[in-house]
């Protein structure tokens, strides 16, 4: 179990790492809009160079910090590395054949698969609260990929609903096995990287390299150290909470830097999904607080 923060100066210290972290991830899909090109050339690039810090991360780790820490930890690794690859591919695919403003709502329901995938394989039954925000993001769901059936972009809309069953299956199989998995999000990037390479009909064509360069080399890299982190000072639904800025800031700053405004439709379903997913952390992290009042 996650210790609970201590202080509040460790509070605030949790509040500024956790926000740092959502505020980088929110760039992710902007800076990709930015870099432009041929979409097996975008992918490899932003793999490639996310690989490339997971292992100068991983070599500081272990050869200059002396904190060994192995990149890929036994089969229960392997599979989550598989995941999150699986999850990147889908979710660059996405990015290409659907509105960005409908790939980060979409992905919000990445929490809700995890609890669906955890009460399935692990047996933790979730909580009255959590079923009924479910099935209200169901219904913000289906109003988006609604949409996108009727604007010929289904295809995008599906590959982000995949990409967040993949990334909640990561997150499944990481707790399940209890074991470190810091750095495996990153180096999962292999597996997208290698595809990409393989598909490439033309070699690399990205109109501004430098852009995705960014991206991978700093923007995500940073993102997940920073969420990773925050669970040591902050409880699970405070952290959870802070993934949902990439839900809401993302599209703002596509809006502003590209002009794409998001349809009536997605912004109607994003609502209903930010704000069960809101609703459902105050209850949690209420529940969280009374339990410990409880014990006190």
């Amino acid at each position: 179990m996650t210790a609970l923060p201590s202080s509040t100066g460790d509070r605030r210290r949790g509040l500024l790492i956790t926000g740092l972290g959502g505020l980088a991830l929110s760039f992710d899909v902007p800076l990709m809009r930015l870099a432009g090109g041929e979409f097996w050339s975008v992918l490899a690039a932003r793999s490639l160079s996310t690989l490339a810090a997971a292992l100068v991360i991983w070599f500081l780790l272990n050869h200059v910090l002396r904190r060994p820490q192995p990149l890929l930890p036994g089969r229960a690794g392997c599979l989550v590395a598989l995941l999150y690859g699986l999850g990147s591919l889908t979710f660059v695919a996405a990015l290409f054949h659907t509105a960005s403003a409908n790939v980060v709502f979409l992905l919000a329901f990445t929490s809700m698969f995890a609890a669906l995938l955890a009460w399935i394989f692990l047996r933790e039954r979730p909580a009255k609260a959590t079923l009924v925000t479910m099935a209200v993001m169901l219904v913000g769901v289906g109003l988006i990929v609604g949409g996108g059936l009727q604007g010929g972009h289904l295809f995008g809309d599906l590959s982000a609903v995949l990409s967040a069953f993949c990334i909640a299956g990561a997150i499944t199989v990481g707790r399940a096995s209890a074991r470190a998995m810091g750095l495996v999000p990153l180096v999962s990037a292999a597996l997208p990287a290698g595809v990409a390479l393989v598909m490439m009909p033309h070699g690399f064509v990205v109109d501004q390299p430098s852009w995705v360069l960014l991206d991978g080399l700093m923007v995500i890299p940073l993102a997940f150290f920073c969420l990773a982190t925050g669970p040591r000072y902050l409880s699970a639904p405070e952290v959870g909470m802070f993934y949902l800025l990439e839900t809401v800031l993302a599209p703002i700053w596509i809006w502003l830097v590209f002009g794409e405004a998001p349809t009536s439709r997605t912004l109607t379903g994003g609502a209903i999904l930010i704000l069960a997913l809101i609703a459902h952390a105050l209850w949690q992290m209420r529940r969280t607080s009374g339990i410990r009042t409880q014990r006190s």
